[in-house]
């Protein structure tokens, strides 16, 4: 897609040249990632130079939600830091250049692999090598100062299963006028067993191989979307990379290109963490579970927001989001019921 009606290419142009970002006209900007998350773009100027943009979706969000000058201060502080991310060109607060605060970084080349085709496609020689280097990665997140890396006062550190629940619980029935009361049960389960929080640093909140650019040959390029990313309990971010990791056989929940030969199976990401950290996993069941039912709180957020129709018509089955819902609640009662 070209640059649409309500942004002016010189302005961007301007803003670009006022931070000492080398823009050459006439920009060609592409969506490459959108909808549902914060909104990607690839600029591309006349000179041959690309550059990534990022700034909130166009629909009506949840408060506190896709924070771009947030994320732009977490990839800021993290560049130089042993965490693979973007090099961060500027930020950008002023709506009126590009419709909405965004930020602007560097385009890191690299392979998405998001989806079952995807994990499919990927070189079988490099998906175990994939597999480790992912969990090595969020295991130096995790093992971060977040105060000598100047993250120290992003949030809150304690009680965060607490927290997280309460956060998402309240967004739920913000977002929801379903009768689903296995949300209620399964949010009353988790808070009364929430384990106590041994280990605290920086949680990225949705670290998997979507989030991340590969390089063919099983390294990670880059670490992205850390608009979820808080202080807390580092082992929510590995309870969720386990529940949304698909072994080969399962039916598919949730998109994931894990379901094939060469990728690590769950117990082993689980031994490679503790090996990589030293961390006791024991607990690793109930934050399993609660990613199943935070997944569950964010997915309706997503249906309620296309059937009220402030994202768009892009196609998306609104009906087939309302039973995934209903899905992962089960999947994370049943979890439950494991533990």
């Amino acid at each position: 897609m070209s640059l649409s009606a309500d942004v002016d290419a010189s302005q961007l142009a301007r803003w670009f040249d006022a931070n000492g970002i080398d823009l050459t006209e006439p920009v060609r900007l592409t969506l490459i990632a959108g909808g549902r998350s914060n909104l990607t773009y690839q600029a591309d100027d006349a000179a041959g130079r690309s550059y990534v943009l990022r700034r909130p979706p166009m629909g009506n969000v949840l408060q506190s939600a896709h924070d771009v000058a947030r994320e732009h201060r977490i990839i800021s502080a993290l560049d130089g830091s042993g965490v693979p991310v973007p090099h961060s060109y500027g930020l950008c607060t002023d709506p009126s250049v590009f419709g909405a605060p965004f930020y602007v970084m560097n385009l890191v080349p690299g392979i998405v692999v998001a989806v079952d085709s995807e994990g499919s496609e990927y070189p079988v020689e490099s998906r175990t090598l994939a597999s480790i280097d992912l969990v090595d990665i969020m295991a130096r997140i995790h093992l971060l100062d977040v105060d000598e890396v100047g993250l120290g006062a992003l949030g809150r550190k304690e009680d965060y299963g607490q927290r997280q629940l309460r956060r998402w619980h309240r967004q739920f029935h913000e977002s929801s006028d379903r009768d689903l009361p296995l949300v209620d049960e399964v949010h009353r389960r988790l808070s009364s067993a929430i384990p106590p929080q041994k280990f605290t640093g920086l949680v990225h909140g949705d670290l998997r191989p979507g989030n991340v650019l590969l390089s063919p040959v099983g390294r990670v390029n880059a670490v992205l979307d850390w608009e979820l990313a808080t202080l807390g309990d580092t082992l929510a971010d590995l309870g969720w990379l386990v529940a949304t990791w698909r072994m080969p056989g399962e039916p598919e929940l949730l998109e994931s290109p894990t379901a094939h030969p060469g990728w690590l199976s769950r117990a082993e990401l689980i031994n490679r963490y503790s090996e990589q950290t030293g961390h006791d996993v024991s607990d690793i069941g109930w934050y399993r579970a609660f990613a199943l039912w935070r997944l569950t709180c964010i997915g309706e957020g997503i249906y309620s927001r296309y059937r009220a129709g402030v994202m768009g018509n892009d196609g998306f089955d609104i009906e087939a989001q309302a039973l995934l819902v209903v899905r992962l609640a089960e999947a994370a009662h049943a979890a439950l019921e494991d533990l």
